[in-house]
């Protein structure tokens, strides 16, 4: 079993990354992955002399070991949207998760990315017969406040959609989509640097000091300078950071991936090919590969990937797999691997300015089309644009009690079982 992400040997590594590292710059990002990339190429195109620096390289975060789910929403439920901020502002906020789809689209389409994206729909499947039932709840609000249309699906014909009889029922949302992530922020960074950009890799940056011309870094490759930065860091936000990394829970999420099954097997697991995930709270999630692979992953865990739990974590995920899918008992595990999904107090992405720094983060575990797309527009507010967005300048709340070390997420994990058991 290879214990690194699957999608990495689907794809050459980049050959964008600049060797050496240049001393200023009119704008600095920190983090190579899709946020920090598509601010990039924003800039660059604007006409901006900017640099991208990444503690490992292009992509080594969440940008190229996630899913590849291009989900509608956002973390929060539309109910919980509508308690929050009204069925007007409820419905604002819900289209901006599509906004960022559509986004993503214009962008692979005008720049011809070749990253495997197709709309193949989503589906939302009930642990409970409860969750089901809480699946009408949830299409009559979308349809009356959100004009976004859902189906449902029994248990009874749920085989249409889904080779299992674990769940009880399915919500399909056919606006979502998938992507093969790694070559998405490739080709992500090699075209911002047809634009103009400049990235380095293997450049952490270790402190950062306003100056009264702007910011002077410290990095592992030495030091440098520039008129503006942007912190594109989420779930991998340090101590050089502190008053983002207050703001943000790294949580760790892994996945698997079987051996290629045939064409037969792959289709029924699932037919349509569509993206899954399910009801609980200490959720799975789940998709079909190219090549025929089931990618089946979940918070196996609450903390943070390490060369310790992916071994342990794998097994965990493995027998879930096989709780869902019977006929997989005896496939081949042949990937491994996590990474860091970024949540926030308030469970909203959030984009601005702090202490003179921009920032975006903060995607709550749907962060492809919600990271381009932020990483855009603060690279638009940075380049002078002025214009009102929902996830721009809003209140950004820290953690009480938290200096970057997640010491309740064990608790947050129990409590999260619970309420799946109870629910």
């Amino acid at each position: 079993m290879k214990e690194y992400p699957y999608w990495h040997d689907t794809v050459a590594a980049p050959s964008t990354q600049h060797p050496e590292l240049r001393t200023r710059a009119d704008v600095v990002i920190i983090g190579a992955g899709y946020t920090g990339l598509s601010a990039a190429l924003t800039l660059a195109r604007r006409g901006a002399s900017l640099v991208v620096l990444d503690r490992d390289g292009v992509g080594a975060g969440a940008s190229s070991r996630n899913g590849g789910q291009v989900l509608t929403g956002l973390k929060l439920d539309s109910e919980t949207l509508i308690a929050r901020f009204g069925e007007s502002g409820a419905r604002t906020m819900f289209d901006t998760s599509l906004e960022a789809i559509a986004s993503l689209e214009r962008l692979i389409a005008d720049e011809e990315l070749d990253c495997e994206y197709a709309r193949t729909g989503h589906l939302d499947a009930a642990n409970k017969p409860s969750h089901f039932d809480a699946f009408r709840a949830e299409q009559a609000l979308l349809a009356r406040v959100f004009h976004h249309q859902v189906e449902l699906v029994s248990a009874a014909d749920q085989r249409t959609e889904i080779g299992s009889v674990a769940y009880h029922g399915l919500m399909v949302d056919e606006r979502s989509g998938a992507l093969n992530p790694a070559k998405y922020v490739y080709q992500l960074a090699a075209t911002a640097c047809r634009a103009g950009a400049t990235i380095t890799g293997g450049a952490g940056v270790t402190s950062m000091r306003r100056q009264n011309s702007g910011w002077q870094m410290t990095t592992t490759r030495g030091p440098i300078e520039g008129r503006e930065v942007l912190v594109a860091t989420n779930g991998y936000t340090d101590r050089a950071v502190r008053w983002l990394q207050r703001r943000l829970i790294p949580i760790g999420s892994y996945i698997i991936a079987t051996e290629p099954l045939t064409d037969d097997e792959a289709a029924s697991l699932l037919p349509k090919r569509r993206m899954v995930f399910d009801s609980n709270h200490f959720l799975h999630y789940f998709r079909v590969s190219r090549d025929n692979r089931l990618l089946f992953g979940g918070r196996a865990q609450f903390g943070r990937p390490d060369a310790g739990t992916t071994h342990q974590c794998a097994e965990i995920l493995r027998r879930d797999m096989i709780a869902v899918f019977p006929s997989l008992a005896s496939a081949r595990i042949d990937y491994a691997w996590g990474g860091n999904v970024a949540f926030t107090r308030d469970l909203l992405p959030h984009a601005g300015r702090m202490n003179g720094a921009y920032y975006a983060a903060g995607y709550c575990g749907h962060g492809v089309a919600m990271a381009t797309y932020l990483g855009g527009l603060i690279a638009r507010r940075m380049a002078g644009e002025s214009f009102a967005h929902p996830l721009l300048d809003a209140r950004f709340p820290s953690i009480p009690l938290y200096r970057g070390t997640p010491w309740f997420l064990p608790m947050v994990g129990a409590y999260y079982r619970v309420l799946d058991w109870i629910s």
